[in-house]
C-alpha cells in the first residue's frame, strides 16, 4: 500500500512538473494575431511622435514583430485622450502606448478617471533631454544674456511649447521660478512645430528636446544656450549645463511603452522581448547617440516602480508651482 501510494505520488509530481515546464514554452509561443496599434500620446511631428515612428520602422526592418505595428496619434488633452483610450482597451493584447512625462502630469492635473498604476509596464527605452534654445540671429549668447532679455521684455517674451502641463511648460515654469522672470507661453500642436516657429521668428525661445531642434541647429538657424542635464550633452560639448552655471535644474523625459490594464502575461513577455532586441539594434544606438538620448533600458516591476516614483516627483513639482493642490 505504502509503496503503491508513493509511486502514484511520484508519478503525480512528475506530471505536475512536466506541466509546469511546458507552460512557459506555450506562453513564449504567443504572437499577435493582427496588427498592433501603437498609440502615441502626442501630436505629429514632435519628439514623441518621431521616436515612436522610428521604433516602428526598426521593428519592421529587423522583423521583431510577426504583425505590423501601426502608429496612431492621440495627443488630445495633453495625452488625456490616449490615456482614456488605453484604459478602455483593458485586456487587449494588440495595443501598446508610447509615453512621455504627461503620462504622470495629465492625470495629476485633471481628473480623467485613470490611475497609471493600473497600466502594464513594458519597457523604458531612453531618457530624453531638454535644452534652452534661441534663434541663431539673436544677440543672446549666454544664460545671463537670456535672463536679461526676458526681464527687459516685461512679460512679452514668447516661449514656445506644446501645451500647459506638458514637459516644456514645466521647464518654462522652473526657469520663471529660478530667475524671477515671466514668459508669454505660446502653445503649438507638437515640438516640431515649436522648432519651426523659433527659426521662423514667431517665438523668442523654446526648451525643445535636441531631436526636435537638431536639424535647425546643424543648419545654423538655432542656438543652444544651456542644457537641463546633470552632465554636458556629448553632441553639444560647448553648451554648459544649468547645474554648472549654478542652478540645480535637471529635468529629463522618459521614452517608454506601456500596455492596457490586464494585458495577458504572454503578450507582455512578447513585447518586452521585442523592445529588448530593439534596444540592441545598431540603428537605435546610433540614433540615440546623435539625438542626445540617454539609453537606459528598464522593464517589468523596476519600470513600474520608476513610474510611481516619477509620479510623486511630478506631483511635488506641480504642487510647488501652484499647478495642483498639495496632497
Amino acid at each position: 500500500m505504502t509503496v503503491s501510494f508513493t509511486r502514484r505520488a511520484a508519478l503525480g509530481l512528475a506530471s505536475a512538473a512536466a506541466m509546469a515546464l511546458a507552460m512557459p514554452a506555450v506562453a513564449s509561443d504567443w504572437k499577435p494575431q493582427k496588427p498592433v496599434e501603437m498609440v502615441i500620446m502626442a501630436g505629429q511631428g514632435g519628439g514623441a511622435d518621431r521616436l515612436a515612428r522610428l521604433f516602428q520602422s526598426i521593428i519592421q526592418k529587423e522583423n521583431l514583430s510577426s504583425m505590423p505595428i501601426l502608429p496612431v496619434n492621440k495627443g488630445g488633452g495633453s495625452g488625456a485622450e490616449a490615456l482614456r483610450y488605453l484604459k478602455d482597451k483593458e485586456g487587449d493584447a494588440h495595443t501598446i502606448m508610447a509615453t512621455l512625462n504627461s503620462y504622470y502630469t495629465t492625470p495629476l492635473r485633471t481628473d480623467i478617471g485613470v490611475d497609471i498604476e493600473d497600466y502594464t509596464p513594458i519597457a523604458r527605452m531612453a531618457l530624453d533631454t531638454f535644452v534652452l534654445w534661441v534663434n541663431a540671429d539673436s544677440d543672446i549668447q549666454t544664460l545671463d544674456d537670456y535672463v536679461a532679455a526676458v526681464k527687459a521684455a516685461g512679460g512679452e517674451w514668447k516661449m514656445g511649447g506644446t501645451g500647459t502641463g506638458q514637459e516644456d511648460s514645466l521647464v518654462t515654469a522652473m526657469l520663471e521660478k529660478e530667475f524671477g522672470i515671466k514668459h508669454t507661453y505660446v502653445p503649438f500642436k507638437g515640438g516640431g512645430t515649436v522648432a519651426k516657429n523659433l527659426v521662423g521668428g514667431h517665438i523668442d525661445s523654446t526648451v525643445n528636446n535636441p531631436s526636435e531642434q537638431m536639424g535647425f541647429w546643424q543648419a545654423g538657424k538655432s542656438r543652444p544656450i544651456a542644457a537641463f542635464t546633470a552632465d554636458r550633452i556629448a553632441v553639444f560639448p560647448d553648451v554648459p549645463t544649468m547645474t554648472e552655471l549654478g542652478h540645480e535644474m535637471v529635468y529629463t523625459m522618459q521614452r517608454s511603452f506601456v500596455a492596457p490594464p490586464g494585458t495577458p502575461p504572454e503578450a507582455v513577455a512578447y513585447y518586452t522581448a521585442m523592445f529588448e532586441k530593439l534596444a540592441e539594434s545598431e540603428e537605435w544606438q546610433t540614433y540615440a547617440s546623435e539625438k542626445a538620448l540617454q539609453t537606459d533600458l528598464l522593464t517589468g516591476d523596476a519600470l513600474q516602480a520608476y513610474f510611481l516614483e516619477e509620479r510623486q516627483r511630478h506631483n511635488d513639482i506641480l504642487t510647488s508651482m501652484g499647478e495642483i493642490a498639495g496632497s
